[in-house]
């Protein structure tokens, strides 16, 4: 109970949700088809890009927080001071980097999103907004 208490442990946790959340909602109803037009598109201004990059940092954010996770749980155990320091250095580099492209997400989902025709969207608005909506809490969270 005090390793899950433990505030990069809690932030892992809460980053790991929200990009798992941004993951499911780009995968589930990110793309969509006209009636007419069985070819799938992306929600977001048709732009395959704004998917694909949503999908990509959401996926590999929450197989980041599970590799820190595990780092976290390990971490007490390592005794080598040099292969601790390198470890909160890859955890704060990872971290500034994800941070960051975090933030280009959220501007490029933003805009495509801004960019996006209501009458090409029948379903999925919500995911689309969910995904926007929770790239800017990893911001902060990360």
């Amino acid at each position: 109970v005090r390793f899950v208490q433990q505030p990069q442990v809690l932030a892992r946790i809460v980053s790991a949700v929200f990009a798992l959340i941004v993951f499911a909602c780009l995968v589930g109803d990110g793309y969509m088809s006209r009636p007419e037009d069985p070819q799938l598109f992306c929600i977001f201004n048709h732009n395959e890009d704004a998917c694909r990059y949503g999908i990509g940092i959401g996926g590999l954010a929450f197989l980041a927080c599970i590799f820190f996770f595990m780092v976290d749980v390990y971490f007490p155990q390592i005794s080598n001071t040099t292969d601790r320091k390198y470890l909160v250095l890859a955890d704060l580099g990872f971290s500034g980097l994800w941070t960051f492209l975090w933030f280009i997400g959220f501007c490029f989902l933003t805009n495509q999103w801004s960019w996006t025709r209501a009458e090409d969207v029948y379903i999925g608005a919500d995911s689309a907004r969910a995904a926007i909506t929770f790239s800017f809490f990893s911001i902060f969270s990360w």
